[in-house]
């Protein structure tokens, strides 16, 4: 009893020095999300890779960064979840072999908006740019703030060979010949999103703003697993592994 009251005692201290007991319950966290990453960082068997992903393109990135700089994250999750509901909204729910070459990943758990990782070809170029603009002209319903000035401001496009040779550096399989010509990859893919943009009744003269990257990278999420080499193959055992997740929920069909 004494032995009891004494262990007691020093763990009530332990609370009492509000400092001290931060930093052990840090240590103790850091200590356990190293465990837990560590084999899905240095076991390349804990993730299966996907043929038919690809890096992003260097203005898909310049995108991306956009992205992020802007919030959207914020309120976009990019993972679909295996449950029943998530799968007949938003499609094949999300596997880690798609974000194998995104650093950070952008999976989030918060959705004030829709999940957009399926969001890539759903909508032609011009929504995205009227969406960016005043959201409640393609979503009335939409609490979203416009973002008006993306097409107003100049994409910086300069940095992107360092960008490309640092995620090199990581492991992302860019080759020397995309990190040289990044820029112009970047400008000549702007210009075709620009024109299409046009084409369908849009404004002219977007090949150099941000919102024209940022459509390449919203045009490009969830595209990936539709591209698979063997769509035949892919789609069977996609579908046989929804199955298996919606059993393992309770939700089989």
């Amino acid at each position: 009893m004494k032995r009891f009251i004494k262990k007691d005692g020093m763990h009530r201290r332990l609370e009492g020095w509000p400092l001290l007991f931060t930093i052990l319950v840090t240590i103790s966290i850091l200590i356990g999300g190293i465990v837990e990453f560590l084999p899905l960082a240095l076991v390349p068997s804990t993730v299966h890779k996907i043929e038919s992903v690809e890096p992003f393109t260097p203005l898909e990135l310049a995108g991306r960064d956009i992205y992020i700089r802007e919030g959207c994250n914020n309120c976009h999750s990019q993972m679909v979840r295996p449950f029943r509901h998530e799968l007949e909204r938003y499609g094949e729910y999300g596997k880690p072999g798609e974000t194998v070459y995104e650093r950070p990943f952008l999976w989030g758990s918060k959705r004030t908006g829709p999940d957009l990782a399926r969001v890539g070809g759903k909508y032609p170029h011009l929504w995205h740019v009227r969406h960016m603009e005043d959201p409640r002209s393609t979503s009335p319903n939409s609490i979203m703030p416009p973002y008006d000035w993306l097409l107003r401001k100049d994409a910086t496009l300069s940095d992107l060979p360092t960008k490309l040779r640092t995620l090199k550096a990581l492991g992302t399989p860019y080759s020397q010949d995309e990190i040289d010509n990044a820029v112009a990859l970047a400008e000549a893919q702007a210009q075709e999103i620009a024109d299409e943009v046009a084409a369908q009744g849009g404004p002219d003269g977007l090949a150099d703003k941000e919102i024209t990257a940022l459509v390449a990278f919203l045009q490009r999420l969830g595209t990936d697993i539709q591209q698979a080499p063997d769509a035949t193959t892919a789609e069977a055992a996609s579908t046989k592994e929804t199955e298996d997740a919606l059993a393992a929920e309770g939700d089989a069909p």
